[in-house]
């Protein structure tokens, strides 16, 4: 519902506010632990059970609070952490939708496949080097102002949560 969204996007800015708080008070660490691998693992959970939930941000944001201070290094986690995830999420589908497909549909899902993987590779790279030089509190603004839009937009029409 509408309220949810604007619950969800509001707690999640100010969690957002809180874990980059935290992690500007501590020293920066790029340090793999197996306390920052199940709280990423946690983080994957936690986005698989709340619908909307970014799986990325999730996982980042544990590794963050697990005391993997550095956003790049979060980030490049988080990314593959992300890689069997995908994978098997494209395994299902394909697999769902094995019925449907046929020879002819081989070089449409090849380019498919290669602008895919080389768009996903500059995107990931210029967020790594964005994440490099600024933490993530205009995300936070952003999540903030978009459920206090939809709380006017849906105030302002006399709808109720």
């Amino acid at each position: 519902t509408a309220g949810d969204t604007v619950l969800t996007q509001g707690t999640g800015g100010v969690a957002i506010f809180a874990i980059e708080s935290h992690a500007h008070r501590q020293p920066v660490r790029e340090t793999l632990t197996w306390k920052v691998a199940v709280w990423v693992g946690l983080g994957q959970i936690l986005a698989a059970v709340f619908p909307g939930t970014s799986r990325s941000a999730a996982t980042i944001f544990a590794a963050m609070l697990a005391g993997m201070t550095s956003r790049p290094a979060a980030a490049e986690f988080s990314f593959l952490v992300g890689i069997p995830t995908m994978f098997a999420a494209t395994a299902y589908d394909l697999a769902k939708s094995l019925h449907l497909l046929s020879l002819s549909d081989d070089p449409l899902f090849f380019v498919g496949f290669i602008t895919a993987f080389f768009s996903a590779l500059l995107v990931i790279k210029a967020f790594l080097g964005f994440v490099a030089r600024h933490d993530f509190s205009g995300f936070a603004y952003y999540r903030i102002v978009f459920g206090l839009l939809i709380l006017v937009f849906y105030g302002y029409r006399g709808w109720t949560f």
